[in-house]
């Protein structure tokens, strides 16, 4: 007498906290990438894009958009620990787009710039409150748009 067993394995590789961290990370980084160009754009132009030694608005867009969705990620990472409300998220993002000023605007940046000869080279701390307003405007747009998507992949 044959006996037949089968036995079904369910694994969850649910993804849907980083690509809402990837996707709102990028909205956050062109709503602030469009800001720059208004108010920094020399940052655009040649700050950022001598950090990997390429010049140019398209080049510095395009770098500041790709550490915007990187950035989105770590941000899921810390907003996937917790069941936020959108305000709450809101909250988050504006407290986390603070915390990327003051370590990554004002001490790595100028740092890196010093390191790779940028000619956009600026002090050290780079204090700057332009680039503290863009930075909490990206952070709210990632809390924002993060609890807006996170739900829908």
């Amino acid at each position: 007498m044959a006996t037949e067993a089968t036995m079904q394995t369910v694994e969850s590789t649910s993804n849907d906290d980083w690509q809402a961290g990837v996707l709102a990370g990028i909205i956050g980084g062109i709503v602030m990438g469009a800001m720059m160009v208004v108010q920094m754009r020399s940052a655009l132009e040649v700050a950022i894009p001598s950090m990997y030694f390429f010049s140019g608005g398209l080049a510095g867009f395009t770098i500041h958009v790709a550490h915007g969705a990187i950035l989105g990620v770590v941000f899921a990472a810390v907003a996937a620990t917790r069941n936020l409300s959108t305000g709450q998220s809101l909250g988050l993002g504006v407290a986390y787009g603070v915390a990327l000023w003051a370590v990554l605007a004002v001490f790595v940046m100028p740092v890196w710039l010093s390191v790779v000869g940028s000619p956009a080279n600026p002090p050290l701390p780079n204090v700057n409150v332009t680039s503290l307003v863009g930075h909490v405007v990206y952070g709210g747009v990632v809390g924002v748009a993060y609890s807006a998507v996170r739900d829908r992949f």
